[in-house]
C-alpha cells in the first residue's frame, strides 16, 4: 500500500534543502527549529504561527536575493511535460509573443474543458488577464493568480471580501489562516507562489528569470499579483 502523501512534510523538505543550499546549515537549523514533528495533521494555527516566525528569522538572517531564491525553490511547479510543445516552439522561433499566446490558449482550455466554467466566470477571469499567461508588456509579464481551482466557484459566489480571500489562496499550509481577518505574514513567504511562474518561463526560455511579488492577499491585497521579468533576448 502506498504511503499517504503528506504535503507538510513534502514542503518542509524542499524548504530545508533550499535553506542548506543557499544559506547554509547553521541558518537552516535556526529557521527550521520547532517544525521537526509537523505533519499534515498538525493544527493549522500552529503551522501558521511557526511559519510567521520562521520567515521573520529568514528576513533577519538572509539577504533579499537569497531569500527569494530559497522561497521560489519551494514552489509547486507546473508540469514540465505540458510545456514541451511551447518550449520547442520558442526554440524554433524565439518569438516570445507567440509562446505567450500559446500559454494563454492552454489556460483558456483548462478553464473551459477541465474546470468547465460557465461563460460568466470564464469571461471574468480572462478579461482581467488572470491566470497562467498573464499580461505581457515587452519583457515583463504581470501574472495574477486565479483563485484556488477547488474553491473557484465559491470565490465567485462569495460577496464578503475577507471570505473571498480565504477561497483565493493556493497554499495548503496556511490558507485557512486567511479566515481570520487581519492575518499577515512577511511578503517573503509569497515568493513560494511566485516560483510557479519562474519555473514556467525558465523551462520555456532555458534562461534564468526574475520574479517580484507585487500584491498578495496575505498582505492586504485582493489578489496575488506577480511580475515576471524576462531576460533580454540578447542574453
Amino acid at each position: 500500500m502506498l504511503e499517504e502523501f503528506d504535503f507538510e512534510k513534502y514542503w518542509l523538505n524542499k524548504f530545508s534543502k533550499c535553506l542548506t543550499k543557499i544559506a547554509g546549515e547553521d541558518i537552516r537549523q535556526e529557521v527550521l527549529v520547532g517544525s521537526e514533528n509537523f505533519t499534515e495533521s498538525t493544527d493549522v494555527d500552529e503551522i501558521f504561527s511557526w511559519s510567521q516566525k520562521a520567515i521573520e528569522k529568514l528576513d533577519l538572517l538572509v539577504d533579499e536575493e537569497k531569500r527569494i531564491d530559497i522561497m521560489t525553490g519551494c514552489a509547486c511547479q507546473y508540469s514540465k511535460q505540458d510545456l514541451q510543445e511551447i518550449k520547442k516552439k520558442y526554440e524554433e522561433t524565439k518569438d516570445r509573443d507567440l509562446v505567450h499566446e500559446m500559454l494563454q490558449e492552454k489556460f483558456e482550455n483548462f478553464l473551459r474543458n477541465t474546470l468547465k466554467l460557465n461563460e460568466e466566470y470564464f469571461n471574468f477571469i480572462v478579461n482581467r488577464g488572470w491566470g497562467l499567461a498573464g499580461i505581457k508588456i515587452k519583457n515583463k509579464i504581470i501574472a495574477t493568480k486565479i483563485p484556488k481551482s477547488g474553491f473557484l466557484v465559491e470565490y465567485m459566489k462569495e460577496s464578503d471580501l475577507e471570505k473571498k480571500k480565504a477561497h483565493y489562496c493556493h497554499c495548503p499550509r496556511i490558507r485557512d489562516a486567511l479566515k481570520k481577518p487581519g492575518t499577515r505574514i512577511s511578503p517573503t513567504y509569497c515568493y513560494c507562489g511566485a516560483g510557479f511562474y519562474k519555473g514556467i518561463w525558465e523551462e520555456i526560455l532555458q534562461k534564468p528569470v526574475k520574479v517580484e511579488v507585487l500584491e498578495s492577499v496575505f498582505n492586504g491585497g485582493d489578489v496575488c499579483k506577480i511580475a515576471i521579468h524576462l531576460p533580454s533576448d540578447k542574453m
